[in-house]
């Protein structure tokens, strides 16, 4: 893409594919760097694009720091695995903040045996919770349903 996105809008930089711009915008400190991390995750091997989420991650603009996370969902998503530099990343944010849709979609799309032994305790976590969140929500359908029909019967 080498000069074809720009860095002051932000215009075309999710098209980014070359490291290397990346990091010189980096070192300028322009705006739009957790926008272009994303590109680089769509463009770029794993391996290469991970360091550079990871500075993402820690830009001080709280917008282009959730679009680093964003990257990192992204790379989960695509390569179905993470380097464990991303892993340790997500996991310092943790979940509930702006880090658990990547943490969703890591658990979602990378594969349970290549997960870190955090995320697999993780993993179990959400899929017991979802699962008693079903249970809980068919029962109160249930009684829903059951007191409408009693309300309707008497009416």
């Amino acid at each position: 893409m080498s000069g074809g996105g720009d860095w002051g809008s932000g215009e075309g930089l999710l098209r980014l594919d070359d490291p290397e711009e990346w990091d010189a915008a980096f070192e300028r400190g322009d705006v739009g760097l957790g926008t272009a991390v994303i590109g680089l995750a769509f463009h770029c091997p794993l391996a290469e694009v991970s360091p550079r989420i990871v500075r993402a991650m820690r830009l001080p603009d709280a917008g282009q720091r959730g679009f680093a996370f964003t990257a990192a969902g992204h790379a989960a998503r695509l390569n179905g695995e993470l380097t464990p530099e991303l892993y340790a990343a997500l996991r310092a944010e943790g979940p509930g903040g702006v880090a658990e849709h990547p943490i969703r979609d890591t658990l979602t799309f990378v594969p349970f045996r290549k997960l870190p032994p955090w995320f697999k305790r993780r993993w179990v976590y959400v899929a017991v919770r979802d699962k008693l969140e079903a249970w809980w929500l068919r029962c109160v359908y249930a009684v829903g349903d059951g007191w409408r029909a009693v309300r309707g019967h008497r009416s």
